[in-house]
């Protein structure tokens, strides 16, 4: 099987609104022959609500915004430390149905846990990836005309203070680790190249990194 080409676009340290406006764009605007393209981004600290999110479950924000969001899911905390990849794919010309496409991510999240010899894993019912009951990877996604946007976040080094002003994914009490809590390493950029390895593989991608970064119109 031919393996479809995907641009990577590293995006370094953004603000979530115009990142999350600009993925809409990109969607909306993308055609049956576009390029699947990943974005990799570190959030300034922020904590998303989804579509169908309580706001109850945000117990005390303090100094950290609250976004409503278009992604399914509940409420999460994205901040510094922490690898944000935004898959925009084609799935209908993937042949890739919404159920085995979270699969694939959480999968992919796992592989990259264990190339530091942590046994990460699912858990029924509760999208996302744990280690020991304590969640080290969230999902959230949104799928428009077959073509997807949103995605995962990883925490490899990050304070995770932060979690505790929520119900993560709203789960009271759920637990939340980092990487490097687990023994993995600190650095976002020893994990990125393993992350990106193992989603080409699950999705069967060419990953092409773009030198230039297109405009995004980030700051629209």
């Amino acid at each position: 099987m031919t393996a479809l080409p995907a641009r990577v676009r590293e995006l370094g340290r953004q603000s979530y609104e115009p990142v999350w406006r600009a993925m809409q764009r990109f969607t909306d605007a993308r055609g049956e022959t576009t390029d699947d393209e990943i974005w990799l981004v570190e959030h300034e600290p922020v904590f998303t609500l989804g579509q169908a999110g309580k706001p109850e479950h945000v117990l005390a924000a303090g100094d950290i915004p609250v976004i409503h969001v278009d992604r399914g899911g509940q409420v999460t905390y994205h901040g510094p430390g922490q690898i944000v990849a935004y898959p925009l794919f084609d799935l209908k010309r993937m042949k890739v149905g919404v159920r085995e496409y979270v699969h694939r991510i959480e999968q992919a999240i796992i592989d990259t846990a264990a190339e530091w010899n942590i046994h990460a894993e699912r858990k029924e019912g509760a999208p996302g990836v744990y280690v020991a009951g304590a969640k080290v990877a969230a999902l959230g996604i949104r799928v428009r005309r077959g073509c997807t946007f949103h995605g995962l976040a990883f925490n490899i080094g990050m304070d995770l203070e932060p979690f505790h002003r929520i119900n993560p994914c709203g789960y009271q009490g759920q637990e939340v680790t980092t990487l490097s809590d687990l023994g993995g390493p600190s650095g976002m950029d020893a994990v990125k190249p393993v992350l990106l390895e193992n989603l080409a593989r699950q999705f069967g991608l060419r990953l092409r990194t773009e030198a230039e970064l297109p405009d995004l119109s980030l700051a629209a």
